[in-house]
């Protein structure tokens, strides 16, 4: 055994035993019974690994693309459980197991594995090289396919719980809860500041007019004062009234207010077109009547008896028309009625060709199930044969080891004759390979006269039309040099003359400058000796008598003037003042004339209400002390 071999032994061993601790510390909590059943299933299928794998790897690969590697292990248990452990456990117990995981994956592996042709084919085959066929036929694929009936049933049940599952399921509406809005509670509102109370003037003392105005009754008192509100408004509408006459906006662009309706039999303007193309067409009418009447004076027909026959004409045409559209009408008709009879015919004719059909394709089925059966029968043959030569597969396995070895064997000794040419090919190589070497190193080993005589007087001999010899296109190159030297030379002379001649101007500018400069320094001078005889002349008239007095004589008046202005000032704040104290005292003595002419007039008022009601009370009197008497 190799060390390859024992470190993966080895590392499997660890592995399993890793599974099982891990597995165990899961179930810590459960009794020793149920301990003992977990590690003897985990110890199975660690045991019966290749088995399981053989199942398991070839679902995978066909019908389990879809599912996870992480559901490996469920299915190797469920396939452990169905090999080994559904005896003990029975039907119910194992159906549980299987209804507790995934139903698709359960239905789909269920059916893959109890299938007969896969328990029997290649099922079989996979494990009968693992133990021995016998073995295997009589311990584990008997029992599965005397299982196989249980299985089926199980398997419907998974299929209609599956369809079950996939109906998709109304869910119930919850009704709407209202909630109430989580609304924010307002601030409180400060209190407004509290108004300043209005100061009450002084009221007057109550005259004797208003204290006899109150002794009178209520009623007169209301008439007093409707008869004043109706006065004084017919008073504020007279007002009104002149202030609004007395405006005038836009009265010179005002026009009367429009007619309520219009007349439509005015006469219309006709222009020259109008006219004549009216004209035109009386002319027209005019010569027609007069070309019938002449050709009715030359004996031309009348055209009543053409436009009777035309007539008579039209009519006959109608009933024709109406005629062939009622023709038309009933072959249509007819036609529908004929294709509804072809329709009754065709169908019957179809029903006919589909008994037929019926009847042919039960034929073929019967036909096709003999066959079947017939395919089934060389099957179950073909599996037995295949079956029986899986028995002799060692003996086959041993001689085609021993071919196998015979074949290296020969492989080898070409091998060894090939390697052998090989290598005195390659010797005879490298020798050759050598011999040249040691030829290049004798060619290199020679010196080489590499110098080379030049002639400077001689062309190089390529017949071009500018070519020449070395030392004419030195001497060419020597004159050219100096060319160019005698050329810098006069450039430079031109640069320095024009230096020169631009000094030469610049002085002559300088020179004026100066000229200017002193003349400007000149006046200047002269400017300044005039201010200074000016200022002593000033100084001089300033300290004049008459000049000082005249000064002084200004200042007393411009003291004067604003004592003045100051004066008028005050005169003008002592006026306003009186004014208004004047207007306020004329207002007052208004207003307290007008209240008292007020009253006059309302006990005027009242001292004739009351002459004219004297009179009246006295007669009534009477007549009541009348009326007393008499009772």
């Amino acid at each position: 055994m190799s060390f390859l071999e024992l470190l993966s032994q080895r590392t499997g061993s660890v592995l399993q035993t890793f599974q099982i601790t891990v597995c165990l510390s899961y179930h810590q909590n459960l009794d020793a019974l149920d301990k003992k059943f977990i590690l003897d299933i985990v110890s199975g299928c660690i045991e019966q690994k290749k088995l399981l794998d053989v199942v398991i790897n070839v679902f995978y690969a066909q019908s389990g693309k879809c599912l996870l590697k992480a559901d490996r292990n469920q299915l190797a248990i469920i396939c452990y459980f169905s090999m080994f452990l559904i005896d003990d456990l029975g039907l119910e117990c194992f159906s549980k197991i299987v209804n507790s995981l995934d139903i698709k994956k359960m239905h789909k592996f269920l059916s893959f594995f109890f299938n007969i042709t896969n328990l029997s084919t290649w099922i079989q085959g996979e494990w009968s090289q693992i133990y021995d066929a016998a073995y295997v036929e009589r311990n584990w694929i008997a029992p599965l396919l005397r299982w196989h009936p249980e299985i089926d049933i199980l398997m419907a049940q998974l299929a209609s719980r599956m369809s079950r599952g996939s109906q998709f399921k109304k869910s119930t509406k919850k009704n709407t809860e209202p909630h109430e809005f989580s609304l924010t509670k307002p601030k409180a509102r400060p209190l407004p500041a509290p108004e300043p109370i209005p100061l009450q003037e002084k009221h007057q003392l109550v005259s004797f007019k208003f204290q006899f105005y109150q002794r009178l009754p209520h009623e007169k008192i209301l008439q007093f004062t409707i008869e004043y509100q109706i006065k004084s408004n017919s008073v504020m509408s007279q007002i009104v009234r002149s202030h609004d006459a007395q405006l005038k906006f836009d009265s010179l662009h005002t026009s009367g207010s429009p007619a309520t309706h219009k007349l439509n039999n005015l006469p219309i303007r006709l222009n020259t077109t109008a006219i004549l193309r009216e004209g035109a067409l009386y002319n027209r009418q005019v010569e027609e009547d007069l070309r019938r009447m002449e050709q009715l004076v030359e004996g031309a027909g009348e055209p009543s008896s053409f436009l009777q026959w035309q007539k008579e004409m039209r009519e006959r045409d109608l009933q024709e028309e109406l005629a062939q559209v009622e023709r038309r009408r009933l072959e249509g008709r007819i036609s529908y009625e004929e294709a509804a009879l072809a329709r009754t015919r065709i169908m019957e004719r179809n029903q006919k060709t589909a008994l037929l059909k019926k009847e042919e394709t039960a034929k073929l089925m019967q036909r096709y199930a003999n066959k079947r059966l017939q395919e089934e029968k060389e099957m179950r043959d073909l599996v037995q044969q295949v079956a029986d030569g899986h028995k002799n597969s060692k003996a086959a396995k041993v001689k085609l080891q021993e071919f196998k070895q015979r074949i290296v064997k020969e492989v080898s000794e070409q091998s060894g004759e090939l390697l052998r040419q090989a290598l005195e090919e390659a010797q005879a190589e490298l020798s050759r390979k050598f011999e040249i070497i040691c030829q290049i190193r004798a060619i290199e080993s020679v010196p080489l006269i590499r110098h080379k005589f030049v002639d400077e007087t001689e062309t190089a001999g390529h017949e071009l039309l500018g070519e020449m010899s070395l030392a004419e296109l030195r001497e060419r190159l020597a004159m050219l040099r100096n060319a160019e030297q005698r050329e810098h030379q006069y450039r430079r002379g031109r640069i320095l003359e024009d230096k020169k001649s631009r000094e030469q101007l610049l002085l002559e500018q300088l020179d004026t400058i100066a000229l200017h400069r002193t003349a400007l320094g000149q006046a200047a001078a002269r400017r300044q000796e005039e201010k200074r005889a000016r200022r002593e002349l000033q100084q001089g008239v300033a300290e004049d008598e008459r000049v000082v007095a005249l000064q002084r004589r200004l200042e007393e008046r411009q003291q004067e003037r604003q004592r003045l202005k100051q004066g008028e000032k005050t005169k003008a704040k002592i006026t306003e003042q009186s004014a208004t104290h004047a207007l306020k005292s004329w207002n007052h003595r208004k207003v307290t004339k007008m209240e008292e002419q007020h009253w006059a007039d309302l006990e005027q008022r009242l001292e004739c209400q009351v002459q004219q009601e004297a009179p009246n009370t006295l007669s009534q009197k009477k007549n009541t002390q009348g009326l007393d008497i008499s009772l």
